[in-house]
C-alpha cells in the first residue's frame, strides 16, 4: 500500500480473497463516495466477473477480473485501470490505483435501509455505522471502577447499570477499560451509559 493511501485512510486490511470475496464483496451493491455530490454510482461486481455499474435509469455492464496477488483489473469508460483492494471494515471498500495517486472509496449499503445520494447522507451512514460499532463493543467490554479509593471489577456495562440504578454504586464513579492502566480518560459509567 503507497504512502499516499495509508496516510489518507489509516488501518485499511488488504483484500483477502477467502474472507473477502464471497462474504462481502460480490453482489454487494457498492455506493461511490467519490463524486456523489455530482450523480451517484452504484458498482456490483457479479461472481461471473460483470460490473454493473448503476448512475440514475442507466446501467452499464463492464468486466473485472482478479489476479493471484489480489490485484483487480476493472474495464472502466476511461479504459483499464488495475487497482488494489483494501477494506476499513467489512461495509468501507478502497480501490487504490496502482498507477496514480487516487482511490475509490466505497460504501455497502445492503445493510442499510436509507438511500445515500449526497454528501451529507455518508456523513448519517458513517455516524450511525460506528454509533452501533461503539455500543458493541462497549457492551461486550469489561470496565473496573473506583469508589471511594478502592477498585472493583471487571464488569460488563449491563452490570454497572444494573448496580447504578439499584443505588448500589454512583453513576459518577470512575471506569477504566481492562486494558488501561489508569484513570486519566476520566470516564464514568453515566459516560459508557450514554453510548448504549
Amino acid at each position: 500500500m503507497n504512502d499516499y493511501l495509508h496516510n489518507t485512510i489509516p488501518n485499511l486490511k488488504p483484500f483477502n480473497y477467502d474472507h473477502h470475496h464471497d462474504a462481502h464483496f460480490i453482489n454487494k451493491p457498492w455506493v461511490l463516495v467519490n463524486g456523489i455530490s455530482k450523480k451517484k454510482s452504484i458498482y456490483t461486481f457479479k461472481a461471473d466477473n460483470v460490473l454493473e455499474i448503476s448512475r440514475k435509469d442507466n446501467v452499464i455492464k463492464t468486466t473485472w477480473n482478479i489476479n493471484i496477488q489480489n490485484s483487480f483489473s476493472i474495464e472502466t469508460e476511461d479504459g483499464k485501470i488495475t487497482v488494489k483492494a483494501f477494506f476499513k471494515d467489512d461495509d468501507i471498500l478502497v480501490l487504490n490505483n496502482e498507477n496514480k495517486e487516487e482511490f475509490a472509496l466505497y460504501i455497502n449499503v445492503s445493510n442499510y435501509d436509507d438511500d445515500i445520494n449526497s454528501v451529507e447522507d455518508i456523513q448519517d451512514f458513517l455516524k450511525e455505522k460506528y454509533k452501533k460499532k461503539v455500543s458493541t463493543i462497549i457492551y461486550d467490554h469489561e470496565f473496573y471502577y473506583i469508589e471511594k479509593s478502592k477498585e472493583f471489577g471487571p464488569f460488563k456495562v449491563e452490570v454497572l447499570a444494573e448496580k447504578v440504578n439499584a443505588g448500589d454504586i454512583s453513576a459518577y464513579c470512575f471506569v477504566r477499560d481492562v486494558n488501561e492502566h489508569d484513570y486519566s480518560n476520566r470516564m464514568r459509567i453515566e459516560d459508557l451509559l450514554h453510548e448504549l
